[in-house]
Formats: structure tokens, C-alpha cells, sequence
């Protein structure tokens, strides 16, 4: 699948952060049982590695990936543990040539004109618009659409179910990240009828 595919199969991506091993696949079930498949595993805890191996073995329904890759040695590490694809919060020029050199789809973040302007450069026409609502929102990407009209993008930071919608029905916008599929506490006591009802409710988001 190459990025477009994957942004397309879930309107709403959402950015799990695991501190457990064991919340893994039963996170990911719940997620995929409600509709959501495509999964974005930050690489912000110690169990991220290891979470995101779990999952591809154990959940082949779901689409998981990485996010939060920061370092080029990151690309090749994840793609062994089974990510199908990388998310990144920027990009540098050491990051677009890792991803292409381990094989792995990547969304890069960006938030500038000029950013998207270097991501282009580098064949990247799929972005991860980021921070989104402190870069503009909605009417960052409606002015983006204009001189970048072939790039799909898919706003993440402060997006919640009540905004999802309208993000999505701008031309250029694929899905939506989110944090909110996911609540800690929820995770923390094993509520994964929650989570999946969660997931329900941004599976009907579809544009």
C-alpha cells in the first residue's frame, strides 16, 4: 500500500501512545473492531517497539505504523518490527532519504509553506499537517490548497470528533489524527468497549 492508500482506509488515524506491552493487541483489536484500522504507534514510550511487533502479528486486519520518527536509524528498525508505515513530526533531508532507503511509505509532518514547498522536492505529495491547529487549522489548509492543490494532507494536533468533520470535508484532507480514540485512562483500566466504541463514532466520520 503505498501512503495515499493507507490515509484513505481509516478517516480518522489515531495517535496511540502504548505504555504497556500487554495493552497492545487489545487496544488494537478494539480499535479495528469499530472500524478503524489504520493505527499510528508512537515512538514515544519504552514498549513502542515491541507493541507495534504484537500488533502486526496478532492483528492482520489492522494497518500499523510508526509515528514520531525522529531519527533516520529509527526507519529500518520499525520497518523490521512490522510498521507498514512511518509518521514523522518534520523532516530533514537525513529522514526523506531513510524512509526511501528502508523501503517504508512515510508521511511527513510540515507545517509551512515552505516546509511542504522541501517535502515536495523530496516526491512527497501526502503530508501530516502539524501541529495543525496552531498552524492555522482549517483555514491553513484551505490557503494551502491553492498553490499546492495536489497535495493531500492529514491535519493532526487539537483535532477532536466535533472539528473531524469539517476537516474532512476540505478536498485536500484524507483523515484526521487523533489522540481522543485513545483516552490514557480508559487504556490504563482495560475499558476496550470504550475505545471501540470511540472508534464507531470516527468510522462513521467518513467524508
Amino acid at each position: 500500500m503505498n501512503i495515499r492508500d493507507i490515509m484513505r482506509a481509516s478517516p480518522v488515524m489515531p495517535v496511540i501512545v502504548i505504555d504497556r506491552v500487554e495493552d497492545a493487541v487489545p487496544l488494537a483489536q478494539a480499535l479495528v473492531a469499530g472500524g478503524i484500522r489504520v493505527l499510528e504507534v508512537t515512538l514515544r514510550t519504552a514498549a513502542a517497539l515491541e507493541s507495534i511487533q504484537a500488533i502486526a502479528a496478532a492483528v492482520p486486519d489492522a494497518i500499523v505504523g510508526v509515528g514520531t520518527v525522529t531519527k533516520p536509524e529509527q526507519f529500518a528498525q520499525v520497518k523490521a518490527a512490522g510498521a507498514r508505515f512511518a509518521v514523522t513530526p518534520g523532516l530533514t533531508d537525513e529522514l526523506a532519504e531513510a524512509a526511501k532507503a528502508a523501503g517504508i511509505p512515510l508521511l511527513p509532518g510540515v507545517m509551512t509553506p515552505s516546509e511542504v514547498i522541501a517535502a515536495l522536492a523530496h516526491g512527497f505529495d501526502a503530508m501530516k499537517l502539524f501541529p495543525a491547529e496552531q498552524a492555522g487549522g482549517l483555514g491553513m489548509l484551505k490557503a494551502l490548497g491553492g498553490p499546492f492543490a495536489n497535495v493531500l494532507f492529514c491535519p493532526t494536533g487539537g483535532v477532536t470528533l466535533e472539528s473531524a468533520p469539517r476537516f474532512l470535508a476540505l478536498p485536500n484532507v484524507a483523515c484526521v489524527g487523533g489522540s481522543w480514540l485513545v483516552p490514557k485512562d480508559k487504556v490504563a483500566a482495560g475499558e476496550w468497549h470504550v475505545v471501540t466504541q470511540l472508534a464507531r463514532e470516527a468510522a462513521a466520520l467518513k467524508a
